[in-house]
């Protein structure tokens, strides 16, 4: 399928795996839940952005502190979640959440093996979810940017997001 493009609706049965970061331990966590995005995000203003793998250099470094750091500017400009997906399994994508200090909700971590969001309606590398970003506003896309190459973090980085917001 091709990615999603600005004006396009978020589909009906988008599903992500979660385990909710509910405390501080990376060593333990939760059950994953089912997490369904096409309803959760129906009647929100949504930040999206995907990367290769948790714990990655590129993403680890590069990728995510950003959109940590700059979560309250997210929150002035009208975003109500901010959430990542990757491929890896709801468990690492909560001890990734945990090692870089997240607290319960303020950025979701959400793994991409229910319903392959990144095949399906973003941008893949293989396996592995694409480097990109997304953003929906009561389920219409009003940004979807894709990176060039896999090392590169420009137009799906927080910053550049925020300068679309």
């Amino acid at each position: 399928m091709a990615p999603l493009n600005v004006g396009d609706t978020l589909p009906q049965g988008v599903k992500f795996e979660w385990a909710p970061i509910t405390d501080d331990d990376p060593t333990a966590c939760g059950l994953p839940q089912e997490y369904d995005a096409s309803k959760e995000w129906a009647d929100k203003k949504v930040v999206l952005f995907s990367v290769p793998g948790a714990f990655t250099p590129g993403c680890q470094a590069h990728h995510l502190p950003p959109y940590i750091k700059n979560r309250a500017k997210f929150t002035e400009k009208g975003v109500d979640i901010v959430a990542t997906i990757a491929s890896n399994d709801s468990w690492v994508m909560n001890a990734w959440g945990k090692v870089n200090g997240v607290k319960g909700d303020e950025v979701l971590f959400l793994s991409d093996t229910k319903t392959y969001f990144s095949k399906n309606h973003g941008w893949h590398l293989g396996e592995r979810n694409g480097r990109w970003a997304m953003v929906f506003d009561h389920g219409k896309v009003v940004y979807a940017e894709s990176e060039k190459g896999p090392g590169e973090v420009t137009v799906s980085s927080a910053e550049a997001v925020l300068a679309k917001l």
